[in-house]
């Protein structure tokens, strides 16, 4: 049974336009919780549909991929498949490939 929070998290991942990432305190507060990163990235982890709700395009701050239920390998090629370049495991056109709620 997921939580409010987790509904939330995973009804906004489906925003996220393919091609496009954002970061776990960039979805805190666009779920309204802007202290809530971490419970964002818990969030993701009990994502319980993966190819619907693309938590893959959720990354750190930094840039670095971060971690993903499917494992990192895994996010890695989803997100080189959606266009975005990642070198030792950090998104090389971070800037142009944030996402923003408005």
């Amino acid at each position: 049974m997921a939580t409010q929070f987790q509904e939330m998290v995973w009804q906004k991942l489906t925003e996220i336009p393919v091609g496009s990432v954002v970061t776990y305190g960039e979805l805190a507060r666009a779920v309204g919780k802007p202290r809530a990163a971490r419970a964002v990235g818990s969030a993701c982890g009990a994502n319980p549909n993966l190819v619907a709700v693309p938590c893959h395009r959720v990354v750190a701050t930094n840039g670095q991929v971060g971690h993903y239920a499917g494992g990192t390998d895994a996010k890695i090629q989803l997100l080189r498949k959606e266009g975005i370049q990642i070198q030792d495991k950090k998104i090389i056109n971070f800037e142009t490939v944030q996402f923003h709620w408005n």
